[in-house]
């Protein structure tokens, strides 16, 4: 056990000393959270070039709707009142008459002139928009542009178009103007949390307030952080393994200890590696929630869970990969077998969104019990505002310690054959002989 923890002392030390150990903690973070960074940065960074819409109004309702909408934000919406630079675009809009002889031509001209950069988009309104008949064509809102999906501006025109035609609607049925308002009048949906019973005085607390934070991002954190860990501590021992042999290290450093000794030692070198770097994240991350006034929103229920999930997600793929980086000759034999090793790590990836929107199904649960993908996709699960059964997480943490103890004695056993031979290539079938014999 003394050769193991000074083999994992030498591993620790050799990766927490370099600056690039230094660096990937502060950039790794930055990566992951680049796109959210960026808008935050560039939010205030729009086009504040003015924007031109074509408009071909078959039902002659709508085109003064627009323009009268338009001058409004115009004049109150486009300057910062501080400043009084501007800051949005203004909204110009331009009656074009239809052509009934070439209707197409005309979508067309005003096609070219989109792309020109003459105008920034163009619109046409169906003839039967207001009474909306058979044909659904003379009832569509077509918004022509070169990016319409992601267009502020496409969004902005409904909201004008629409009310106006409910008004219209409702006084055409002969509704009181002062009852419009209420008419439409629109109550939203709080999302609030069920209501639970204090264990220590046995009071009824009131139901929370929850929001996207809690839903989404606290999970999803929780995930990416493991995830990065994951990446940083276990992935790299198939790479230095196969340096190490392949440099004849692992020979001399055989001479004092047994292979599986030699493995162990750098598993636990990247277990300690891990939890160092995901304790400066969430000490740093519990530090800025506080003062956020956000703690409220920290799952502390959740944290052990994770760390015991996270330190044996270590010891299953640090095993596997070091056994697998033994097997290795060369580095384009450690390069071609990296992303057969990440595929339980990615998998748990591809399928994040749809767990964390349903997280009690069937597909959620057993796929969330299969050992490589256990600590990510338990993690997720019980870090979501939805309660799942108490017998889950034990189970699924279980199946991961047996799973380590098995990754860690085939690994072992592997190991001990592979980091000695040189040039038999790394086949499966090589694999589980040697795994077998030993």
């Amino acid at each position: 056990m003394r050769k193991i923890l000074m083999l994992a002392k030498r591993e620790y030390l050799a990766a927490v000393k370099t600056k690039g150990f230094i660096i990937t903690l502060i950039v790794v973070p930055i990566m992951m959270s680049g796109s959210g960074l960026g808008m935050a940065l560039l939010k205030d960074r729009v086009n504040t070039d003015d924007l031109a819409v074509a408009v071909i109004d078959h039902s002659d309702l709508v085109m003064p709707v627009l323009e009268a909408a338009a001058n409004r934000r115009n004049a109150e919406s486009i300057f910062d009142p501080e400043s009084g630079k501007k800051v949005k675009p203004a909204y110009l809009f331009e009656a074009v008459e239809p052509d009934p002889a070439d209707p197409r031509g005309q979508l067309l001209a005003l096609s070219q002139r989109v792309r020109s950069g003459e105008l920034h988009a163009f619109l046409v309104v169906g003839r039967d928009v207001l009474q909306p008949g058979d044909d659904p064509q003379q009832t569509r809102l077509s918004y022509h542009a070169e990016n319409p999906a992601l267009d502020e501006l496409r969004r902005w025109v409904g909201n004008p178009i629409n009310n106006f035609l409910r008004r219209s609607r409702a006084e055409a049925a002969g509704v009181q103007d002062e009852e419009l308002e209420q008419l439409f009048g629109w109550i939203r949906v709080d999302g609030l949390s069920l209501l639970t019973v204090d264990e220590d005085t046995g009071q009824v607390d009131d139901a929370r307030t929850t929001n996207e934070a809690q839903a989404i991002l606290i999970p999803l954190v929780l995930v990416m952080l493991m995830f990065m860990m994951v990446l940083m501590s276990a992935l790299p021992l198939l790479g230095s393994v196969q340096e190490e042999k392949n440099q004849r290290i692992a020979e001399v450093m055989l001479g004092s200890v047994r292979p599986f000794q030699f493995m162990m030692g750098k598993v636990l070198g990247g277990v300690g590696i891990s939890l160092t770097g995901v304790s400066l994240y969430v000490v740093g991350g519990l530090i800025t929630v506080n003062r956020l006034g956000a703690e409220d929103y920290v799952p502390y229920d959740i944290l052990p869970w994770f760390f015991a999930f996270l330190i044996l997600a270590i010891f299953m793929l640090g095993a596997t990969y070091a056994a697998l980086g033994a097997a290795c000759n060369d580095a384009k034999e450690a390069q071609s077998l990296t992303f057969p090793a990440m595929l339980p790590v990615m998998i748990p990836m591809f399928v994040m969104m749809p767990i964390l929107e349903n997280p009690d199904t069937g597909f959620a649960t057993w796929l969330s019990l299969f050992p490589p993908c256990t600590p990510m996709l338990m993690t997720l699960r019980m870090a979501v505002p939805v309660s799942i059964p108490a017998w889950q997480p034990w189970v699924g943490l279980g199946l991961v310690a047996l799973s380590a103890v098995l990754a860690i004695w085939a690994g072992g056993r592997l190991f001990r054959v592979a980091i000695l031979m040189q040039g038999t290539p790394p086949k499966p079938a090589n694999l589980i002989r040697w795994i077998i014999k030993g």
